[in-house]
């Protein structure tokens, strides 16, 4: 059977997804190094450095980047989208749209 959706979309939707990602990395990154900053001021109460520390885990979680997630869930999560796209129906739209934008000579 056929596949009905165009992989083509969806590959494009997870490019756009990575982009995006990839202009938020940055300044997630300077928020965890902020944070980690936080935990080392003097006489921190545990309550306080608690919340610190889920921040630096939440972000560590998002992109990665630590020992304990060297590769973020959103990347992930765009891999899995990837890997899971049949290559021969990728294949298959990469030819139907190039047909598509070539005039024919007939």
């Amino acid at each position: 059977m056929p596949i009905r959706w165009n992989t083509l979309k969806v590959t494009e939707a997870a490019d756009m997804v990575e982009d995006f990602l990839n202009q938020a990395v940055e300044p997630l990154e300077c928020a965890r190094n902020v944070a980690r900053e936080a935990l080392k001021i003097d006489s921190l109460p545990q309550y306080i450095s608690d919340g610190f520390n889920r921040v630096v885990s939440d972000i560590d979680r998002a992109i990665g980047g630590s020992q304990w997630f060297p590769v973020g869930r959103i990347q992930a999560g765009i891999a899995h989208v990837r890997d899971n796209i049949p290559s021969a129906a990728l294949k298959s739209d990469q030819v139907k749209q190039k047909q598509g934008e070539q005039q024919s000579l007939m």
